[in-house]
């Protein structure tokens, strides 16, 4: 190999690696498209059923059909949305009669006799706030951040709601077309197995998300009951939203128990109860039933629906959502599982005989 050569393989390393580099910087700022385009397609996969029924069975031209859907989703959503609405002015209306004053006062003699004592055991609470940033929580300042942050995340809620619907309105406009120009992309070598592989990775997907809303569903169910014994009111809404929590696999239950305690305290508020004799008590228990529902569900409901609906065992399942959120966070942790099983499938299609992936897959 001459010296010119070896120039320019260098070149050409260089610049195939910083291609690479720009390429996934790109990704990287457009990560929200990329999710947007992605809950589409799950969206595409749970409303094509529908639009195939009002195409066949009550003879709609395929617009008039996604068109229809759509409507019929925006409607559900409003819906779920406007069961809210009791919810939030009731807890409104209770926090209008807490005496902020007092709280503060109460808050900080609790933070001060807590700062005693632990001083009396050398430990120096203060140097602690300090090295984590909560110093803030001592004056409530923590109150107009919480607050800008719940205004900011249901913008970005609303935008990407619209945009999920705005992309979900084509994808299943122009299903068909969409396919053909996707195969007319196609290796003629490869066309086969990548066309099998999206045919499974649907079927296997459209399993997985009807498995999610029954699993969804049950703890709705179980958490309703438990409201209901307690007699925590707004109980079908509180149970709703805490479900809807639990689409984030093991950190969800955790943020819906938080919600769920701290929405029965500020309900016994407007009612007058004695937090120490009624209130805490009346807590402790629905903590306690939630915990309950969750071993239900993560014993039981959970491994069943989802060993059934992906052909994985529930700890291969545990370790792809552990080890996705740790490298991505709660969004790694939705997307985990559809997209391990979409590797799964891909695996299977074009490395069949590769013995990890024939471990893998062997129930596939």
């Amino acid at each position: 190999m001459t010296s010119k050569e070896l120039s320019l393989g260098i070149v050409r390393a260089v610049g195939i690696i910083a291609a690479i580099s720009l390429l996934l910087f790109f990704l990287y700022k457009i990560t929200t498209v990329i999710v947007y385009c992605i809950v589409s397609v799950v969206f595409t996969l749970l409303l094509y059923p529908f639009v195939l029924f009002l195409r066949r069975k009550l003879k709609f031209r395929n617009t008039l059909a996604v068109v229809t859907t759509l409507i019929l989703v925006i409607l559900l959503i409003s819906g779920i949305i406007l069961l809210f609405v009791p919810l939030i002015v009731s807890q409104g209306e209770n926090l209008s009669l807490l005496d902020i004053n007092s709280l503060e006062n109460n808050y900080n003699q609790l933070l001060s006799d807590v700062t005693l004592y632990l001083n009396s055991h050398n430990i120096d609470l203060q140097q602690i706030a300090k090295s984590s940033n909560l110093t803030s929580f001592s004056n409530f300042e923590f109150i107009p951040n919480f607050l800008n942050n719940i205004v900011s995340t249901i913008g970005n809620i609303g935008m990407g709601l619209a945009s999920v619907l705005f992309i979900s309105f084509f994808l299943l406009k122009e299903r068909i077309a969409f396919a053909t120009a996707f195969k007319n992309v196609l290796p003629l070598d490869q066309k086969e197995k990548v066309l099998n592989s999206v045919e499974k990775i649907n079927e296997m997907l459209s399993r997985y998300f009807l498995g999610l809303l029954l699993q969804l569903f049950i703890i709705l169910v179980l958490y309703f009951i438990v409201f209901l014994i307690f007699g925590v009111d707004n109980a079908l809404i509180i149970a709703l939203l805490c479900a809807v929590f639990n689409i984030v696999p093991y950190v969800g239950p955790i943020i819906a128990t938080f919600v769920a305690s701290v929405l029965i305290m500020i309900s016994s508020i407007g009612t007058g109860a004695d937090f120490s004799t009624e209130t805490l008590p009346t807590t402790i228990y629905v903590l306690i039933g939630m915990f309950v529902v969750q071993l239900i569900d993560n014993n039981v409901s959970s491994p069943l629906i989802f060993s059934k609906s992906t052909n994985s065992h529930p700890l291969e399942i545990f370790l792809v959502i552990l080890i996705a959120g740790i490298l991505f966070g709660i969004t790694g942790m939705i997307i985990a599982v559809p997209f391990y099983t979409s590797l799964k499938v891909i695996g299977k299609e074009f490395l069949p005989e590769n013995r990890i992936i024939k471990a893998l897959t062997k129930n596939l």
